[in-house]
Formats: structure tokens, C-alpha cells, sequence
């Protein structure tokens, strides 16, 4: 294995150090080539690739500054809205996660010259609402997709539904209680009378009627036996005893006469 191999101990640390996010003045938007010190910055500037490069920029910088700036707004936006969609949310969080791409348009190619320049931006061309505060700058996306517009256009349309709904029902309402008063006033004006004193002449008396009578009490019927032939004991004391009109006295009862013994022979 030579010196210079791809296990050495500097190459894999050279592919640790590429891996993550160097300085943003040794990156070259041109050629896209991001250099970890100055050293390798000042060596890629003087290469004849380079050179070729900003031959091509210099015929139309315009051009190229718009196309970065372009770039850079649509995928800071397309971020914003995938991301957090219409939720407040911290700019530069959202710029931390845009620049973790390595290979997204930086924002010294473009025409704004800080993040808070083309927050002002997106607030002024109506993207986004924006508002400062004391950490920074916070934004908020708005939906202007056919979709969004519809659903908010729907949500427009049951409001005002419901809103006509309840001045319709206010106003019938308000008619009821007029019409109510309406007929309490005509009612009282033909039912008025006027209240009068009391007069009584001198001498009068006053006569109060009470009826004290009361009501005779009802006799208590004799209770019914419970035994048999009560019923129809009641009945021949009621009708006076037998066919003949009274109760037959028992007949007394017959002595029996006893002879004298019969003497013994």
C-alpha cells in the first residue's frame, strides 16, 4: 500500500473534514468547489479552470446572479413549506437546515446580502409574513396553492352562510318581540279601567255570611258475619222467624212417669 493510499490516516480524515460544512469565503459558487483553508482557496482561484469560469460570468453576470438568486429563493421556499408549512417559525433555523446540503447555492452568489435582507424580501413580495422580534426575524409561510385557495374560499362561503343565517333569525326575532309589544299595548288599551275608592256610607255595616251548618253523620251499618249462616239467621230475624210469623218456642219437655217395682215372688 503506498503512502497516499485511500486508508491512509490523512486521506480518511480529509473525507471526515469534506463531509461537513467548512468556511463559507473558501467556496467557490462558480465552480462549485468548496476549499478547507485559505491556502487551498488562493490555489483554486489561480487554476486555468477557474480562470475559464469567470471568463464566462464576466460576458453576462446579471444572468448568473439571477439564476443563484432564483435558485436559492425556490429552495429555501420549497424547505419552508414541505417542512413547517403555514406554522411561525425561526428564519435562520430554517436557513440551518437548507445550508446542511452541501450542494445548495450560497447566499454571497446571490443578490441579497444577508438572511434578513431576503426575509424583507419574501415579506414585501407577500410569500411569507414576517415579523422581528428581539432573537430575530420569524416567518410564516402562506398557502397560495389552487387547493389552499379553494379550501379557504369554502371556509369563506359557510361563514358567511352562518352568518346570514343568524341576522335572519336576529331579525325574525326582533319582529317577534316588536309584534309581542304591539299586542300587549293594544290589549291593555282596551282592558284599562280605573281604579276607584272604596266609599261606604256612615252607619253601615259591614255583614260577613258564614254557613256554620253541618253535614249529619252517616249510621254505621252492622258489620256482616263472617260465620256461615249468619247471612240467613239475619234474614229470618228480619222476616219475623218461620211461614207462621214468629219464632217457634221449643216444646217443654215430657216427664216420664216410673212405675212401682214389681215385687219379687
Amino acid at each position: 500500500m503506498g503512502k497516499d493510499g485511500f486508508l491512509t490516516p490523512k486521506a480518511i480524515a480529509n473525507r471526515i473534514k469534506s463531509k461537513g460544512l467548512l468556511k463559507l469565503k473558501f467556496y467557490c459558487q462558480v465552480c462549485e468547489k468548496q476549499c478547507r483553508d485559505e491556502n487551498g482557496f488562493k490555489c483554486h482561484v489561480n487554476s486555468e479552470s477557474h480562470q475559464r469560469q469567470i471568463l464566462l460570468v464576466a460576458e453576462n453576470p446579471g444572468r448568473f446572479m439571477t439564476n443563484y438568486s432564483d435558485e436559492f429563493k425556490k429552495d429555501f421556499l420549497a424547505i419552508l413549506s414541505r417542512a413547517h408549512g403555514t406554522k411561525r417559525v425561526f428564519a435562520n433555523s430554517v436557513y440551518q437546515e437548507y445550508i446542511s446540503d452541501r450542494q445548495h447555492i450560497h447566499m454571497n452568489a446571490t443578490k441579497w446580502n444577508s438572511l434578513s435582507e431576503f426575509v424583507k424580501h419574501l415579506g414585501r413580495e407577500g410569500i411569507c409574513h414576517v415579523d422581528e422580534t428581539e432573537r430575530g426575524w420569524y416567518i410564516t409561510w402562506i398557502d397560495n396553492s389552487p387547493k389552499a385557495l379553494a379550501k379557504q374560499a369554502a371556509i369563506q362561503k359557510m361563514d358567511r352562510v352562518q352568518r346570514d343565517e343568524e341576522e335572519r333569525e336576529q331579525q325574525l326575532l326582533n319582529e317577534q318581540i316588536e309584534r309581542a309589544k304591539k299586542e300587549a299595548e293594544e290589549r291593555g288599551n282596551a282592558s284599562e279601567q280605573q281604579a276607584t275608592e272604596l266609599k261606604r256610607d256612615e252607619g253601615e255595616k259591614s255583614k260577613i255570611k258564614l254557613n256554620m251548618s253541618l253535614k249529619p253523620m252517616a249510621k254505621p251499618t252492622a258489620p256482616i258475619s263472617s260465620k256461615p249462616g249468619g247471612n240467613k239467621m239475619r234474614m229470618m230475624m228480619k222476616s219475623g222467624g218461620t211461614s207462621g210469623g214468629g219464632i217457634k218456642k221449643p216444646d217443654p219437655p215430657r216427664h216420664l212417669s216410673i212405675g212401682k217395682p214389681r215385687s219379687l215372688k
